[in-house]
């Protein structure tokens, strides 16, 4: 049987303490880089509007509770695209019924990953982007 030495448990304690101070700040970098409004060349849903028209037209479900009540609106969805084109912190901004606001955060959530916005340098950046998502009976 091989002993543990008190060196081996020592450079194994802080092996382990610096592999997660590499990512804790890895997570940190991101939330303290600044989120633009307006970005050089701004971020968008691959294949253009009309792509992303279909896609959202395809993917949403009218939820039935707003459908018995004729519930119709305009969601305005407010998210950040990341600098790899994944979308977080997505919600609402403008709301129209609980239940409409949960299926447009749904789907927006559901999206692929965007081509990402980016300054004149070429340099992608996090990008704020509002997203208006109709329900119309």
């Amino acid at each position: 049987m091989r002993k543990i030495s008190f060196h081996n448990i020592l450079l194994m304690l802080l092996l382990g303490c610096l592999t997660f101070s590499i990512q804790e700040a890895s997570a940190q970098t991101q939330e303290e880089e600044p989120v633009f409004e307006i970005a050089e060349i701004m971020p968008f849903f691959k294949g253009g509007d009309p792509a992303m028209k279909a896609y959202l037209s395809s993917k949403t479900e009218y939820p039935e509770i707003a459908k018995k009540k004729k519930i119709e609106g305009r969601v305005i969805v407010k998210f950040i695209v990341e600098k790899d084109g994944s979308l977080t912190d997505v919600h609402v901004v403008k709301s129209v019924d609980p239940s409409l606001d949960e299926e447009a955060v749904r789907v927006v959530r559901s999206m692929p990953k965007w081509t990402p916005g980016k300054r004149l340098n070429g340099k992608p950046v996090r990008v704020q982007y509002l997203l208006p998502v109709t329900f119309k009976l």
